[in-house]
C-alpha cells in the first residue's frame, strides 16, 4: 500500500517533467498522453485508497520518503499521510484533475503551446498532493507555495493577453498576502510547541489551552493568534472576504484552469487546512468566531455579486467563493465534518458547471457574456442537460427528511442545519440567517445563468456579427483561432472528449449526497473520520444538528431555494425586458453589486497606490535625493567641481608658474622668519 500511495502522489509529477522538458521533441499528442494517463492512474489509486479506508479497514499511515530539514530541534521530513481527510481530498483533486486532462484535449485542440499547458496541470496536481498528505507544516507550505506558483502560470497562460498576465500577477501576490500570515503562524506553532509534526503536535495542543501571549501591555491567548495566522493564509488561498479580489480576475486563464483551480483544488486548500487543524481550532475560541463571521459574510457578499455579472465564468466563480464561505463558516461552529462533505459535494457539481461553461464557450465561438446568448438548449443537448443536473445540484434542491435530492442538498442543509444547531451563540446565529439568505441568491443566480444562456431570444446571431465586424474576438485569438468558422456561426456541441468528463462529473453530482452522507455526516461518520477530525468536549453540533426538533429549520432552505427559482422564472423567462431595464438604470445598488463592493476600487486607491507613493518616496527622494546625492553621486559632484576649477590654474605659461613659486618661496621664507624671531 506505501508503494501504491507514493506512485500516486509522484505520476503527475513525472508526466510534468516530461511533458514540460521534452514536449517539444515528443509532440503535442504524446505530451496530452503521458500526463493524462499519468493522472487517470493517480485517480484509480486515489479511489482504492479511499476504498480501503472506507470499507476494507485501512488503518492511518504515513510514509517517509526522505530527510527535508534537520537542524538542532528543528525536523521536517517529506511524507505522504494517509487518513480520511488525506484520502478524500486526494479523490477530489484527483478525479477533478483527470478529468480536466482529458476535457482539455477538446477545449485546447487548436492552442499552439499543448505540452506547456498540459505540463502546468499535472504540476498543479502534483503541487496539490504534496499539500493534501503533508505531515508536517513545511511540507504543507512548500505544497502550499507550489500551488500558488502553479495557478499563477495557469491563469497567465495566454501571456500575450495583458488582462491574463495582470490576473496571474495579482492572483499570485493577493495570495503572498494571505501567506504571510500563514508563515507567522507556523512559527508561533513551532515556538509554543518545539515541533511541526502534526502527529506530534495535536496531542500537546490540549494542555497549552491557557497559554497567554502579551503585547503592548495585554495579554491574548496564544492558541487563538496561532490559528488566526494560520486562517490568513486560508482566507488568501480560498478567496474569503478581503483577500477575495483576484477571484474573479483568475477566470483570464483557459476554462479547464478555472474548473481545476476554483471547483475542487487550490480554493479548497484553505478549508482542507482549517479542518486539519481541528484539534487547534477547538481550543481557539476567538478564531473560530472569526472563521464563521467571515465565512457568513464571504457567503453572502459573492452570492450578491454573482447575479449583477454577465459573464459565464464570473458568475460561477463569484459562486465558487459562495460556496466555500459555507464551507468556512460550517468549520467555524465546529462542524468540520459538514464542511468537508460541502467540499466534496461541491467538487464534483461545480467542476461541472465550470466545464459546462467551457463546452458553452467552445460551442459558441468564445463567447462568454450571457447577454449574447439565448436558446441553446437544443443545440447544445449534452451540456444543457449536464449544467441543469449541476445547477440543481448547487442549489440544493431536495425534500427534507427523504433521501431524496441531489448532492448539494444533502451537504449544504447539513451545514445550515449545523449552524442553527449552534444558534446559542451570536456567530451561529448569524452563520444561519446568512445560510439562509445565502441560498435564495443562490437559486436566483444559478437559474438566472441557465436561463440566459439556454432559454429565451436567441442573442447570439447579432451579436457574433458584431464581433466579427469590429474584429473582437481575444479569446479565439488566444486559442490560435483564425477565424476558420467563415460566416456559419450557428453555435454546435462539444466533442465527445469534452463531453465525457461532462457526464462522469453530472453522476457525481447527483449520487455524491446520497451514497457519502453516510459516512461523511452520518451513521458512519465517527468510525470514516476516527482521529482525522476531532472535537473539543462541548462541541456536539453534528450531532445536534441530527435532532433538530423545529420541522421549520428543516424546510427553511428548501422554501428559499424555490422562492429564488420564482424570481429567476419571473424575470428572465416571463419578464426578461425588466432586469435589462433595471440594468440600464444603473440604479445605486446595481452599480454597488455590479462592481463587485468596489473593492478593486478601494485596494486600487489605498494599497496599490499607497506602495506605488510609498516606493516612489524610497526610490526618489530616500535613494536618489538623499542617499545617492549625499553619498556617491554627491562625492562625484564635488570632487568633478574642484577638478574643474583646479583645471583653470594650469595655463600653459611658464611665467604664472614661475610667479606662482616665487611666491610659494616669499611665503616660505616670511613663515620661517616670523617663527625664528618669537
Amino acid at each position: 500500500m506505501q508503494n501504491l500511495v507514493t506512485i500516486l502522489v509522484l505520476a503527475p509529477l513525472l508526466g510534468a517533467l516530461v511533458a514540460g522538458l521534452f514536449g517539444r521533441k515528443i509532440g503535442d499528442i504524446a505530451s496530452q498522453a503521458v500526463t493524462t494517463g499519468l493522472l487517470f492512474l493517480s485517480c484509480a489509486l486515489s479511489w482504492y485508497t479511499f476504498a480501503q479506508h472506507t470499507w476494507g479497514g485501512l488503518e492511518p499511515f504515513t510514509v517517509k520518503l526522505l530527510d527535508f530539514i534537520n537542524i538542532g530541534t528543528f525536523h521536517s521530513a517529506w511524507s505522504i499521510r494517509i487518513d480520511a481527510l488525506s484520502a478524500t481530498m486526494l479523490i477530489v483533486v484527483t478525479s477533478v484533475s483527470s478529468l480536466v486532462h482529458l476535457y482539455s484535449w477538446g477545449y485546447m485542440a487548436e492552442d499552439p503551446s499543448r505540452p506547456r499547458f498540459f505540463a502546468y496541470l499535472s504540476l498543479f496536481t502534483f503541487a496539490m498532493l504534496m499539500l493534501v498528505t503533508a505531515a508536517d507544516f513545511m511540507q504543507l507550505f512548500f505544497g502550499w507555495e507550489g500551488v500558488g506558483l502553479a495557478s499563477y502560470l495557469l491563469i497567465g497562460f495566454w501571456f500575450q493577453k495583458d488582462s491574463a498576465s495582470s490576473a496571474a500577477i495579482k492572483a499570485f501576490v493577493v495570495n503572498r498576502v494571505g501567506d504571510f500570515g500563514f508563515a507567522l503562524g507556523i512559527m508561533t506553532i513551532y515556538w509554543m510547541f518545539g515541533t511541526i509534526n502534526f502527529h506530534e503536535l495535536f496531542p500537546l495542543i490540549a494542555a497549552k489551552a491557557n497559554t497567554s501571549w502579551m503585547f503592548l501591555g495585554h495579554s491574548f491567548s496564544a492558541l487563538d493568534l496561532a490559528a488566526f495566522l494560520l486562517f490568513i493564509g486560508a482566507m488568501g488561498k480560498s478567496a474569503q472576504f478581503f483577500l477575495h479580489t483576484w477571484l474573479p480576475d483568475a477566470m483570464e486563464g483557459p476554462t479547464p484552469v478555472s474548473a481545476l483551480i476554483h471547483a475542487a483544488t487550490m480554493v479548497t486548500a484553505g478549508v482542507y487546512m482549517v479542518c486539519l487543524l481541528s484539534p487547534l481550532f477547538e481550543y481557539a475560541p476567538v478564531a473560530k468566531m472569526i472563521v464563521t463571521y467571515i465565512g457568513a459574510i464571504t457567503a453572502i457578499f459573492a452570492a450578491s455579486i454573482g447575479f449583477t455579472q454577465n459573464d459565464i465564468k464570473r458568475v460561477i466563480a463569484f459562486s465558487t467563493c459562495s460556496q466555500l464561505g459555507y464551507m468556512f463558516f460550517a468549520a467555524g461552529v465546529g462542524a468540520y465534518e459538514a464542511a468537508m462533505f460541502h467540499l466534496f459535494t461541491h467538487a464534483f457539481f461545480k467542476a461541472l458547471l465550470f466545464l459546462g461553461a467551457g463546452s458553452v464557450i467552445h460551442g459558441m465561438h468564445h463567447e462568454q457574456d450571457m447577454r449574447h446568448m439565448g436558446g441553446l438548449a437544443k443545440y447544445l443537448p449534452v451540456t444543457y442537460a449536464a449544467m441543469t443536473i449541476g445547477t440543481i445540484a448547487i442549489t440544493g434542491l431536495g425534500i427534507p427528511y427523504t433521501q431524496i435530492g441531489f448532492a448539494g442538498f444533502f451537504s449544504k442543509d447539513m451545514i445550515i442545519e449545523t449552524a442553527w444547531a449552534a444558534h446559542n451563540t451570536p456567530q451561529g446565529m448569524f452563520a444561519f440567517v446568512i445560510g439562509i439568505l445565502a441560498a435564495l441568491l443562490t437559486a436566483f443566480y444559478s437559474w438566472r445563468l441557465a436561463f440566459m444562456t439556454f432559454h429565451g431570444k436567441k442573442h447570439w446571431e447579432a451579436a457574433h456579427d458584431d464581433h466579427h465586424a469590429h474584429g473582437h474576438d481575444d479569446h479565439a485569438h488566444a486559442h490560435g483561432h483564425d477565424d476558420h468558422h467563415g460566416h456559419a456561426h450557428t453555435p454546435h456541441e462539444s466533442p465527445i472528449v469534452m463531453l465525457i468528463p461532462l457526464i462522469v462529473l453530472s453522476i457525481g453530482a447527483v449520487a455524491a449526497g446520497f451514497v457519502f452522507a453516510p459516512y461523511f455526516i452520518g451513521d458512519y461518520a465517527h468510525a470514516f473520520w476516527g482521529h482525522a477530525i476531532q472535537h473539543g468536549p462541548h462541541n456536539h453540533v453534528l450531532h445536534e444538528a441530527h435532532h433538530i426538533e423545529e420541522a421549520w429549520v428543516k424546510w427553511a432552505p428548501l422554501v428559499v431555494t424555490l422562492i429564488g427559482t420564482a424570481l429567476a422564472v419571473y424575470f428572465y423567462l416571463l419578464k426578461p425586458a425588466l432586469p435589462k431595464a433595471m440594468a440600464a438604470r444603473k440604479g445605486p445598488l446595481y452599480t454597488f453589486l455590479y462592481n463587485k463592493w468596489f473593492f478593486d476600487e478601494l485596494y486600487q486607491a489605498t494599497f496599490v497606490k499607497g506602495a506605488k507613493a510609498l516606493g516612489d518616496l524610497f526610490w526618489k527622494v530616500l535613494d536618489v535625493k538623499i542617499i545617492d546625492g549625499l553619498g556617491p553621486n554627491g562625492a562625484a559632484w564635488t570632487a568633478l567641481k574642484s577638478a574643474q576649477r583646479l583645471v583653470k590654474t594650469q595655463t600653459g605659461y611658464v611665467y604664472h608658474y614661475a610667479f606662482v613659486m616665487f611666491l610659494g618661496i616669499a611665503g616660505l621664507l616670511t613663515w620661517v622668519v616670523f617663527g625664528m624671531a618669537r
